[in-house]
């Protein structure tokens, strides 16, 4: 048996880049800031994760996901290859997102 599950509680680093490879077939794309306290002086270290929405969580992302969101993720980890502009293959590590909540919307500034 094996486990593939990956659980973040962060803020949206930019509102979801939206992309239709199939009509009626919607995929999101956005950044999350995850951020913990580190050592004896309390450092703050923040890691970003690039997560992956598909079909109608998308769709929903598109409506309500802004810059600043607070959100809550599960979803399992996915690696991927592709050639780069310049013929090198890179590798990028993303979260396949299963479920999702909305925790809190960013503050408006007037």
């Amino acid at each position: 048996m094996s486990v593939n599950k990956i659980i973040l509680l962060g803020y949206v680093g930019g509102d979801p880049e939206m992309r239709y490879p199939e009509k009626n077939f919607a995929v999101a794309r956005f950044s999350l800031a995850t951020s913990e306290q580190k050592g004896p002086a309390g450092n703050e270290i923040t890691d970003w994760h690039t997560c992956i929405l598909t079909g109608k969580n998308a769709e929903i992302a598109e409506r309500y996901v802004r810059k600043g969101s607070r959100l809550y993720v599960e979803g399992k980890m996915r690696y991927r290859e592709y050639e780069d502009k310049f013929k090198i293959r890179r590798r990028v590590a993303e979260v396949e997102v299963t479920n999702f909540e909305l925790l809190g919307q960013p503050t408006q500034k007037n």
